[in-house]
């Protein structure tokens, strides 16, 4: 380690879980660091996630396998204490439409190709694969896959933090909306809502759906496809289900406290967006939803929903993620995923890698900003 890696500044913006794996993994490089968040740890889309930690279905080589190595991460986490309740590989079971079964069999070709562990079941016969999860009908299929998981967020954002803090980082709540700063073409800190500026020899940001209209600022243009979005997690109950379910009408998982966080994109037409940023949604929708998720656990489960949380999903405008050094503005480096739970742990790696040596990873070579530039 070389004095000049050891005396670096760095500012991290945004308080979700990619700010604060960077942030922590600058730290580990011997970095001088401050995280600088608009509310509170985990107050944005890591706090309403349903973090499924996998990397099923179809997507790109590189992408695939960056999921992979997050999961892989996680993997080494859960290794080093597996009475973790906040973090779970108990697999995953996915199932689409009735008349879905040449989809889905594709789905599982794909899978199998790529070496992912993939197991297709007649929904009969899910009851012999996994616990607490209601049979379907004879002939339907459905995807078992053993080697995914789950973690909660706001759980190991707080260890996270609470590791950057031992290891001399500064963390700043509360701060609104900030700014990137920039001297001579160069970012050189951020400036909060108040007018504090924290000032550093690079900027990382990593504020989810805001994360486009961050940079905007700077003219650099990131499409954002980032849809309205909610979680809803329930009152504790009794049952034998631990398997991650993504169906036609409800995806859940089990979350701390005997509790289910559940999910999905059926209703995102009744969330309002409201002009202060803040979002709403007919009770009703959320009855249903956990009505949906309900019926599918064995027996008559009385899931309950204790409260839920909307707002923007970050979604870049290719759907693929973007990590990098902004070309138009150096030492300004952003992370922007729709996947940010399976790749929190490996993405705060390898942009803190970058930030500390100035050189480019080659895994994040497909992901690099500067794929949307024009002309």
């Amino acid at each position: 380690m070389t004095d000049h890696t050891a005396s670096r500044r760095v500012v991290v913006l945004g308080g979700g879980i990619l700010g604060v794996s960077t942030a922590v993994h600058l730290a580990r490089g011997g970095a001088e660091v401050v995280l600088v968040t608009e509310a509170e740890l985990a107050s944005g889309a890591s706090g309403r996630s349903l973090s499924w930690l996998n990397s099923a279905g179809v997507r790109s080589g590189p992408y695939h396998f960056l999921r992979l190595l997050g999961i892989d991460r996680y993997r080494t986490l859960f290794a080093a204490d597996p009475a973790l309740e906040w973090l779970r590989f108990d697999g995953g079971l996915w199932w689409t439409t009735p008349d879905g079964a040449e989809t889905t069999r594709a789905r599982h070709e794909h899978e199998l190709a790529r070496g992912y562990d993939s197991h297709l079941l007649d929904r009969a016969d899910v009851g012999g694969r996994v616990d607490g999860v209601r049979a379907g009908a004879p002939g339907r299929l459905a995807i078992h896959n053993p080697g995914e998981g789950w973690v909660s967020l706001p759980h190991l954002i707080q260890e996270l933090a609470d590791e950057l803090i031992r290891r001399g980082g500064r963390l700043v709540t509360g701060a609104g909306r900030c700014s990137v700063t920039v001297e001579e073409g160069r970012a050189r800190g951020v400036r909060t809502a108040d007018g504090t500026s924290w000032r550093g020899d690079a900027v990382v940001v990593a504020c989810g759906a805001q994360t486009p209209s961050v940079v905007a600022e700077l003219g650099v243009d990131l499409p954002d496809a980032s849809p309205l979005s909610m979680l809803v997690v329930t009152e504790p109950v009794e049952t034998a289900a631990v398997t991650v379910l993504n169906t036609p009408r409800a995806a859940m998982r089990p979350n701390p406290g005997s509790t289910f966080a559940i999910d999905h994109s059926w209703y995102e037409e009744h969330i309002v967006e409201h002009e202060d940023g803040s979002c709403s949604i007919d009770e009703r929708y959320v009855k249903e939803l956990v009505a949906e998720a309900a019926a599918l656990l064995q027996g008559e489960v009385p899931l309950q929903a204790a409260s839920w949380r909307l707002g923007r999903k970050p979604v870049p405008g290719d759907g693929e993620p973007v990590f990098g050094e902004l070309e138009a503005v150096p030492g300004c480096h952003v992370a922007f995923t729709h996947s940010g739970a399976t790749l929190g742990l490996i993405a705060g790696e390898l942009t803190a890698h970058e930030v500390l040596t100035g050189a480019r990873h080659p895994l994040l070579e497909e992901f690099r900003p500067e794929r949307f530039a024009t002309g």
